[in-house]
């Protein structure tokens, strides 16, 4: 496509251009907001920003009446956006799982802070010892519930960004209960150490 592409350009190059490379701007701006839709402003920023740059290249070219280099320009442009979308589904495929990952992550971890707090409770370790692993796990699962919202919005960056560090919290709030449980019961050793 790209060997095409580069034959026509040389083509219309050598015809030389009287006018301004209308249709083919349409077509890179066709593409470039085809990329957009497909995310790629926030999947593969690096390939949308060189296509819209070679779009906004061919534009300028057209006001300094440069139909040659406008046609150039526009085509590159085009390629480029195509790029960037084919870019942008895989980048986002990626998004995706890892977000998946991440949120499967922390729930796990969540899980066993929920386990640990209610064993603490069965062996009457005072509410108060708990009560910062409890706003822990309350701020878990409300964290969680927001992340998967935004995988199922299709958000996954956001996802991500939601649960990062939270798993972290979670296993602090974990050896908080099982300090507490030592710190209740001495002889006993603390639920999973």
């Amino acid at each position: 496509m790209r060997r095409l592409s580069a034959v026509l350009l040389v083509l219309l190059l050598a015809a030389g251009c009287s006018e301004p490379p209308n249709k083919e701007i349409n077509r890179a701006q066709g593409a470039v907001d085809a990329a957009r839709a497909a995310g790629a402003e926030q999947y593969a920023t690096e390939a949308f920003t060189a296509a819209t740059s070679a779009l906004q290249q061919s534009r300028e070219a057209v006001d300094q009446r440069d139909y040659r280099l406008a046609l150039s320009r526009a085509i590159d442009a085009y390629e480029r956006a195509q790029d960037a979308a084919k870019l942008a589904a895989d980048g986002k495929a990626k998004a995706r799982s890892d977000a998946e990952s991440a949120v499967s992550t922390v729930n796990a971890a969540a899980l066993g802070l929920d386990a640990r707090l209610k064993a603490a409770e069965a062996a009457r370790v005072p509410a108060r010892a708990l009560t910062g692993p409890k706003r822990s796990a309350k701020e878990a699962a409300a964290t969680l519930q927001k992340a998967r919202a935004s995988i199922a919005a299709g958000t996954y960056l956001e996802a991500i960004a939601e649960v990062k560090g939270l798993d972290a919290r979670i296993r602090a709030a974990i050896e908080e209960v099982g300090a507490a449980a030592a710190a209740h019961n001495p002889r006993r050793p603390a639920a999973g150490r």
